[in-house]
């Protein structure tokens, strides 16, 4: 194991600890180890069920059924594109597509600059303002196509 993996599984086990003896632990679990690491990795998984005494199969279909969690690591930047239906029925699709294009990616890749993931959202809670993106955690409404190009143009330079 290198120092990158150690000091992973060293983040990793401080937060099991943290988090022992709490009852229904599995979520804010994932969510302290993506905050610290960017992502849950998969090799992982196996800690985090057995410190839990759960299946492989349980904590893997948690990371898979929730949109939120990444099973790799991010790019720089983390573009999501929100998908609700206050956002499709002012033409989020137009921003989307642009931001597929423009990146070079479909959503849950990352670009070969490693400047952006992109991720479809189901709601930035900006439902008035919307077509909305987030990138990282700044929230932006009222995005057309040409505005997201400004965005990512000025996101790159960061």
């Amino acid at each position: 194991m290198d120092e990158t993996d150690l000091q992973c599984q060293d983040t990793i086990d401080a937060i099991l600890s943290a988090h022992a003896g709490q009852p229904g632990p599995l979520l804010p679990i994932l969510h302290a180890i993506q905050d610290a690491l960017g992502y849950i990795p998969p090799e992982r998984v196996g800690r985090i069920a057995q410190a839990l005494n759960l299946s492989r199969a349980e904590v893997h279909g948690v990371i898979s059924f929730y949109h939120y969690f990444r099973q790799h690591p991010p790019g720089r930047h983390v573009l999501q594109v929100c998908r609700a239906e206050a956002c499709q029925s002012v033409r989020c699709e137009a921003t989307e597509a642009r931001a597929k294009q423009r990146l070079g990616v479909d959503y849950g890749a990352t670009t070969s600059d490693g400047a952006f993931t992109l991720e479809p959202v189901y709601c930035l809670g900006n439902c008035a303002a919307g077509p909305s993106v987030m990138i990282d955690e700044h929230l932006y409404g009222r995005v057309t196509p040409e505005r997201l190009d400004a965005l990512i143009d000025d996101w790159r330079k960061r």
